[in-house]
């Protein structure tokens, strides 16, 4: 097999970039361990920036994001007795919108199989080689159980944290930081219809709670939990008890309504940088490079960020034999990663209880600021809804 781009990972990221390079003549391959029907329904961020969704647009594929997708322009902030509104689009005149992965997805894949898109799902044994060279080339075993090797002029690495590309940087090349964070989220998925018109960020004693949304009849809805939770030991009444505490149920008459559960997880909070995430014909983009807590709606954004300023890198490269923008990828992505970790990381601990009461309180004092505030406030709407692709 031969192909000008070989990407690994069929995820946003990766479907995504294919959908660009196509745009420019670019021929890529996309390899994937997962099956399609596992990757189009695993449960994802559901939050868009404005420059994700102005991106889409761009594209082709904004349509069904606009019909079925939700704008908001702000989120709310809340403590015990207190509830209040950022309102983003007058504070930095941009909004999000609440479109879940899995149809971004969705979408994504059925605009690839309307252009021909070469895919390989279920693959096995994945292995990169020669990245430092210009003949690169991926083997795997196919889903029949053949050997296959594909040849490639570059290999993109989308295949998240626990993928081959990765690795596939020497270790005296690489360098990675990182933070495992003391708690972790409980997310469900319920059909109802949300409790609330915009998202909401809730510190409480008992622990952070969130609640969000998929569509006008599914709920999304997370509790702060200790790591290595087991899921087991939360029914669904008490999930609902923990959220009604947390989230202010009878609070100047505001009401959780609970429903069916339909999913529980437990997701562990850590943040990831590895760089360079570029090495040589290899280039790393979305959770392959760098991992976010969900708490500040970046991680899906942040891999579409990467993807827009690589696939112009690439034309570039392939098509005008100009390597200055591949060259300058790794240090003008990692710009907008290292902005948008420390804004995860600040949402993370603003909002996340600990032991220290001491902590609690200067969390309070950050509340109040941020809510009082009307520059505290800009700044977290500036970084919240999305800021240039390239900084």
């Amino acid at each position: 097999m031969r192909t000008e781009v070989a990407i690994i990972g069929a995820g946003p990221a990766g479907l995504l970039l294919s959908h660009l390079l196509a745009a420019d003549g670019i021929d890529s391959v996309v390899l994937e361990v997962r099956t399609r029907e596992y990757v189009e329904a695993r449960i994802r961020a559901g939050i868009l920036e404005t420059s994700t969704v102005d991106l889409l647009d761009s594209v082709g594929l904004g349509e069904r994001l606009r019909r079925e997708g939700f704008e908001h322009r702000g989120i709310y902030l809340q403590w015990p007795e207190e509830r209040h509104h950022l309102d983003f689009v007058d504070l930095v005149g941009r909004s999000v919108w609440v479109y879940g992965q899995t149809e971004v997805t969705k979408d994504l894949g059925k605009a690839r199989d309307a252009d021909g898109q070469q895919f390989c799902y279920a693959i096995t044994d994945t292995e990169l080689h020669d990245v430092a060279t210009d003949r690169p080339h991926v083997t795997f075993v196919d889903s029949d159980g053949a050997a296959q090797r594909l040849d490639a002029d570059v290999i993109v690495g989308c295949d998240g944290s626990f993928g081959p590309s990765r690795a596939a940087i020497p270790e005296r090349t690489r360098q990675t930081w990182g933070r495992e964070y003391p708690y972790s989220w409980l997310g469900i998925l319920a059909d109802v219809a949300p409790s609330t018109d915009e998202l909401i960020y809730a510190w409480h004693p008992d622990g952070f709670a969130l609640h969000s949304m998929r569509s006008a009849s599914v709920s999304r809805l997370y509790l702060q939990v200790e790591p290595g939770t087991d899921i087991a030991q939360w029914s669904d009444d008490r999930i609902w008890d923990a959220l009604a505490v947390r989230l202010g149920h009878g609070q100047d008459g505001w009401q959780l309504t609970p429903g069916p559960i339909t999913d529980k997880s437990v997701l562990p909070m850590r943040s990831v940088v590895a760089e360079p995430m570029r090495h040589g014909r290899l280039f790393l983009a979305g959770d392959a490079a760098h991992i976010v807590p969900p708490t500040g709606a970046k991680g899906l954004n942040l891999a579409v960020a990467d993807v827009a300023v690589l696939a112009p890198a690439l034309q570039a490269l392939l098509r005008k034999n100009d390597p200055g923008p591949a060259d300058a990828y790794s240090d003008t992505a990692l710009r907008r990663v290292w902005r948008c970790t420390h804004f995860s990381w600040w949402m993370t601990t603003m909002l996340h209880v600990g032991p220290d009461p001491f902590d609690a309180q200067l969390q309070q004092s950050q509340l109040r600021w941020v809510t009082t505030s009307e520059a505290a406030a800009a700044g977290l709407a500036e970084n919240y809804a999305g800021l240039p692709l390239e900084l």
